[in-house]
């Protein structure tokens, strides 16, 4: 019961809710989560702590980046996930993909631009 509960409260809020639709295009480097959402980077870490706690969500580390991707290991989980994705809509969450667009494009400059390995997700 109690990873039940873990997942409705997972569910039960809407920064998560729109963490997990900016993910269902797959794995974003938290830097990328944090620019899609217009957050700062600690209140966007403790909603992906929740997330992952109810297994709704996978993490990886490289190098000194953390990497979150949709956890599709759980049947009913993924089910619940797919759910979740296929009821918000695109326009409700246009702004954040609009967002996140324009952050990747910029990154992916930046990158040209510079070989600095100091640089988040490069």
């Amino acid at each position: 019961m109690k990873e039940l509960l873990n997942i409705f409260k997972a569910l039960s809020d809407k920064t998560r809710l729109r963490i997990i639709k900016i993910l269902e295009h797959g794995e974003l480097c938290v830097c990328d989560i944090v620019a899609a959402l217009e957050m700062v980077q600690p209140k966007v870490s403790f909603h992906l702590r929740v997330l992952k706690k109810a297994g709704l969500i996978k993490d990886r580390k490289q190098g000194k980046w953390m990497y979150y991707r949709l956890d599709e290991s759980d049947i009913f989980k993924r089910f619940i996930t797919v759910s979740v994705i296929e009821k918000i809509s695109d326009t409700m969450v246009k702004e954040d993909h609009e967002r996140l667009e324009r952050f990747m494009k910029n990154k992916s400059d930046d990158l040209e631009a510079t070989t600095s390995k100091n640089r988040c997700c490069v």
